[in-house]
């Protein structure tokens, strides 16, 4: 763009950018990138609780295969597959409870799981493979099981061969100050 001056000379504009547009894209990159720290810091926390997240699941699915062995090798009763507190002859305990190995009847989450040891979780180490070596112990102490085991209602009554099993891991991780928990649910039936 050519204009002219009062002194008669001809002079080109300048094209660029101004001051004030380069504050204000400083200012929006500034803001993206914010943003995308805060992704970054999620997924790095995410990241760090998948191991704990991974053993929980690990724990809930144990003691359900757990309950469908005891059931189909008949080690108990059907009527014993009830939490102790349902007034029957149940032997699972209620409430939230450390994690123990299987006690003498080689089922978790029941009564005499409170005299056997602390269980223990041995993940691979650099190696990949399990049962070598550079194997890496993981203490089980943060978390904690439950078994809640009712029965199923269906027309106002109880159905008599089925029950709703609900196993809860309680955990807690190194960057959450509140306790996380995984919850698996199903039903189990007296037939196999």
């Amino acid at each position: 763009m050519r204009f002219s001056t009062s002194t008669g000379q001809r002079r080109t504009a300048d094209s660029g950018f101004t001051l004030i547009e380069v504050l204000i894209s400083m200012f929006i990159l500034t803001i993206g990138m914010l943003s995308l720290l805060g992704v970054f810091g999620l997924s790095m926390s995410a990241t760090m609780t998948a191991q704990e997240d991974r053993i929980a699941k690990q724990l809930a699915q144990d003691a359900f295969e757990s309950i469908y062995t005891a059931r189909d090798t008949n080690n108990i009763p059907w009527p014993s597959i009830e939490n102790v507190s349902g007034g029957g002859s149940g032997i699972f305990v209620t409430g939230l409870q450390p994690i123990k190995q299987a006690g003498a009847d080689a089922i978790v989450g029941t009564a005499d799981d409170a005299a056997a040891p602390a269980q223990v979780f041995t993940l691979p180490g650099p190696d990949g493979i399990v049962g070598t070596a550079d194997d890496v112990t993981v203490s089980l102490t943060n978390f904690k099981r439950q078994i809640v085991i009712t029965d199923v209602l269906s027309g106002g009554g109880t159905v008599a061969d089925l029950k709703n099993v609900s196993v809860t891991i309680q955990y807690t991780t190194p960057q959450a100050a509140l306790a996380k928990q995984y919850v698996l649910a199903g039903y189990i039936s007296q037939y196999r």
